[in-house]
């Protein structure tokens, strides 16, 4: 995004607005105006008259303002999700006596590209039988013929999500008056609508969060992800709790902030990572008493939900992490991708029945200990402290790129993390349309050559642009940490809007800063 107004209306000047801003709170009371310096959404903007002019009054008008404009986005692109995955919920005669049934007949999910794991889970998960997850158990045969004692997979606030969420449905079934349909799909459409609040909440914490770059937030509310992967799993209720948890800690509440990342450690684990570049940057800022509040704040909002489940149901609450230690090389990560082109076993060869991948899970560990002693590093050195935005988007990054498992919804963990962190439209909604895509080699190598798929290294070689377009976007990231000037963020004398306690506090420890060239803003995308 370039900062070149010479040839614009009132060139040199952010329009201002003669009263307060609503929902805007940052120190300099002036809003970005996207169509006034990037290019593509100049263009964009002709369809609706074009960018404001010099003497537009901004932040007069009462209802359409920025916020609800974005939610309203957010409303539209949620619902092309549900119709993306609408296929998935047909229903035909294909049971019993003509009976209404699923219809994935011909493999739809795969050929129509609307699969949803909340469809299938609600039979593997035995919600359609009532059942209270983690308590229920049943026998599931692997394909070596080993027989395996199952329970719910997921942490304790997803799994609960979805009793709650069977336990509307079921209610709604029972109501003869309502509009009816297949059990599973009053399900999955009382699902997606929380799925969407979730969704709504994480947009509208990620605006509050932008400050006077509230606009940045239509990445959030508009991206191409939200279509695909909306609602393909739980992961829209991690990303609210962790855009809040930003939020709070922002708005100087660390007790608050930490108890949402510990709701969101308890529905994925990914939250929970957010504790590590706060810890590193109350370090340097000499703020380790905050630091030291919301991760106890953040440890008993875990042990609330958890525990609880744990004492009462043992089993059940451990398979979670029975299973992702069992389980192998995801589809979508390196490890795999690696073996697709090469033929490799694996860093541990040839695994049977029983065994766990000791030396893949030791691997995976160790690599983002590195990442994460990296990051550390770039803060501790860094001439300028970074935003937390910043290193909140390394760390999710380099977990997902290290780890042993990316399940394609897990890419919705880094939108509202690289909105805050980097926010260069262009960059960002390449980067989103290619990991979107990558959704379509996906599903048709799912279906097999055999039905007119495709090869598995189609499906790798989308992986291995996506995974280098989250590298491009890391380098990015680091470079501007280093080159604070080039921080579109930091315009105006703005040090960090969600730094909370950390923003404009001076350094107490620090590292040597490394030797760098100071470059005036170069024009960006």
């Amino acid at each position: 995004m370039s900062d070149d107004r010479s040839s614009r209306p009132g060139a040199g000047r952010i329009p201002a607005s003669p009263a307060p801003l609503a929902q805007d709170r940052s120190s300099d009371g002036l809003r970005d105006l996207p169509a006034g310096n990037d290019p593509m959404i100049a263009e964009v903007s002709a369809v609706i008259g074009g960018s404001a002019g010099a003497h537009a009054l901004i932040g007069r008008q009462r209802f359409m303002t920025p916020l609800r404009v974005l939610l309203l986005l957010a409303v539209v692109f949620l619902s092309f999700g549900w119709f993306a995955k609408a296929g998935c919920i047909q229903q035909a005669p294909n049971g019993p006596d003509g009976a209404l049934g699923l219809d994935w007949s011909g493999s739809r999910q795969y050929v129509a590209m609307c699969y949803s794991d909340t469809v299938p889970l609600y039979g593997a998960e035995r919600l359609d039988e009532g059942a209270f997850p983690y308590k229920k158990s049943w026998e599931e045969v692997a394909t070596d013929g080993a027989v395996q004692v199952r329970y719910m997979e997921y942490p304790v606030l997803s799994g609960l999500y979805q009793y709650g969420s069977m336990v509307v449905a079921k209610m709604w079934n029972s109501a003869p008056w309502l509009p009816q349909a297949l059990p599973v799909v009053i399900y999955f459409d009382v699902v997606v609508i929380g799925l969407a609040l979730a969704w709504l909440v994480t947009v509208w914490a990620t605006a509050i969060s932008a400050g006077r770059r509230i606009w940045d937030a239509a990445l959030v509310a508009g991206s191409p992800l939200v279509i695909v992967h909306g609602f393909t799993n739980f992961d829209a209720l991690a990303t609210a709790f962790a855009a809040c948890g930003i939020l709070a800690w922002g708005r100087k509440r660390p007790v608050l902030a930490g108890v949402l990342l510990g709701l969101g450690g308890a529905t994925k684990l990914y939250p929970l990572l957010l504790l590590g570049p706060l810890l590193v940057l109350c370090w340097r800022a000499g703020k380790m008493r905050e630091w030291g509040t919301t991760a106890c704040a953040t440890l008993a909002a875990w042990l609330a939900v958890n525990l609880p489940i744990a004492l009462l149901y043992p089993s059940g609450w451990y398979e979670f992490f029975r299973l992702n230690s069992a389980r192998g090389a995801d589809p979508d990560s390196i490890y795999n991708v690696v073996t697709s082109f090469t033929g490799w076993k694996g860093f541990d060869g040839t695994l049977y029945p029983g065994d766990k991948p000791l030396f893949l899970n030791a691997i995976t560990l160790v690599l983002f200990v590195v990442v994460c002693v990296a990051i550390a590093y770039v803060t501790m050195n860094a001439p300028t402290r970074p935003r937390l935005a910043q290193l909140g988007f390394l760390v999710v990054a380099g977990f997902l790129l290290t780890n042993k498992v990316w399940s394609p919804q897990y890419s919705l963990w880094l939108v509202p993390l690289a909105v805050l962190a980097l926010p260069h439209r262009r960059l960002l909604l390449a980067w989103m349309a290619i990991d979107a895509a990558v959704w379509f080699p996906r599903m048709y190598y799912y279906l097999g050559v055999a039905d007119k798929g495709v090869p598995e290294q189609w499906f790798t070689s989308a992986v291995v642009v996506r995974d280098l377009a989250v590298i491009g976007l890391c380098a990015l990231v680091v470079r501007q940490i280093y080159r604070p000037s080039e921080d579109l963020v930091r315009r105006g004398g703005v040090d960090d809007p969600v730094g909370g306690v950390l923003d404009g506090a001076p350094d107490v420890h620090r590292g040597t800063p490394m030797p760098h060239r100071s470059k005036a803003p170069v024009p960006t995308v």
